[in-house]
């Protein structure tokens, strides 16, 4: 039985808890507010608090005015093939800092970690003048190569990898398996929930890559969806039922995303953050 200090204590936790619910829920109900609602009816004043039916006109005016499924299709592409190289090459790099030793391993993960530090703005020139050497301009390599070496999921990855027996290495090389079947068929098993932990991080992080995109891609038929939407708020006026649908639409698949891996996000970024 609780006395009557715990249940005060109880009752105002859950308060804090619904008035912290509400408050991170409003943005969301507020862009359903705005999606179904003509921009008129969001600027005015009181503005509109119930969801209204013109959903399917904004979405028309939407696809008037960008190629929105082709720039999902684009986001979608470019975000899925960055999630899977990215993974396979920053688990490879966390295995090999976690499993080998090697002259040097330690001095190479430091400057490895150092390079978070780097502005990302002052390497955009760089990379830049380097895809446009290549003449990557306005493809895919060009948006999906430059960050698939990310130093925080290899970091993650590593520290991880650091919990796997290394008991269970030895026993598989001693069966006589090969250095490419131990890393795919038993550490990157085992390595689940902080490869879904990472995979998720990394696609939110494609998925909302602005700055470079916009650079680099040229043509309207390869943006990339944060990309066509900057597009809508051009020097004219503003259709804010449209900039919100198009929010809306942005948000669904990161969500779905997280939904589907965050059983394994927290034990993930828990193993990373607790095993030397």
């Amino acid at each position: 039985m609780m006395n009557n200090g715990q249940i005060v204590k109880k009752t105002l936790m859950y308060i804090v808890l619904i008035v912290g619910l509400i408050f991170s829920l409003a943005p969301f109900y507020w862009i359903v507010i705005g999606a179904t609602n003509p921009s008129g009816a969001i600027l005015s004043s009181p503005p509109p608090f119930l969801p209204g039916g013109h959903l399917m006109e904004n979405l028309r005016n939407l696809s008037d005015s960008i190629n929105i499924f082709k720039s999902l299709f684009n986001s979608s592409a470019i975000s899925v093939i960055f999630v899977v190289f990215s993974l396979l090459v920053c688990s490879a790099a966390g295995y090999a800092f976690a499993k080998y030793q090697f002259k040097g391993r330690e001095v190479i993960f430091g400057v490895l970690l150092l390079a978070m530090m780097i502005p990302y703005q002052a390497t955009i020139i760089p990379l830049f003048q380097l895809f446009s050497s290549l003449d990557w301009i306005n493809t895919y390599r060009a948006v999906i190569l430059p960050q698939m070496c990310y130093p925080f999921a290899i970091f993650l990855i590593r520290q991880n990898m650091k919990g796997l027996p290394d008991s269970l290495i030895e026993a598989a090389r001693i069966d006589g398996g090969g250095e490419l079947f131990i890393f795919f068929k038993i550490a990157l098993p085992t390595m689940r929930p902080a490869l879904a932990a990472v995979g998720i991080f990394l696609f939110t992080f494609q998925w909302n890559n602005f700055m470079w995109p916009l650079i680099v891609l040229t043509n309207e038929s390869t943006y990339t969806l944060p990309v066509a939407l900057s597009t809508i708020a051009g020097l004219g006026s503003v259709d804010y039922g449209q900039v919100m649908l198009g929010t809306a639409i942005s948000i669904i698949p990161v969500l779905i995303v997280f939904l589907v891996l965050q059983k394994h996000f927290v034990s993930g970024i828990l193993g990373g953050a607790t095993k030397e």
